[in-house]
């Protein structure tokens, strides 16, 4: 787990504690930046998990090339 997994997780846990509290208070504002911070957690997350398949995606890629290269 990556410092920035552990930032987005930390957010998300903010945000869900936010939203409790809005609704345990009738605080409509603070539930809605809750959601808002849980929200941006998820975005950042799916962003790094596009991210990390990117990168296998074009290591494969790259061996694959050399590999068929040395087999030539």
């Amino acid at each position: 787990m990556s410092f920035d997994d552990i930032k987005n997780k930390a957010k998300d846990l903010g945000g869900k504690a936010k939203e409790t509290a809005g609704k345990a208070t009738d605080n409509e504002d603070l539930e809605f930046e809750g959601k808002k911070d849980q929200l941006v957690a998820d975005v950042k997350k799916a962003a790094t998990e596009a991210g990390e398949k990117a990168k296998g995606f074009v290591n494969d890629t790259i061996d694959k090339i050399k590999g068929d290269k040395d087999e030539q």
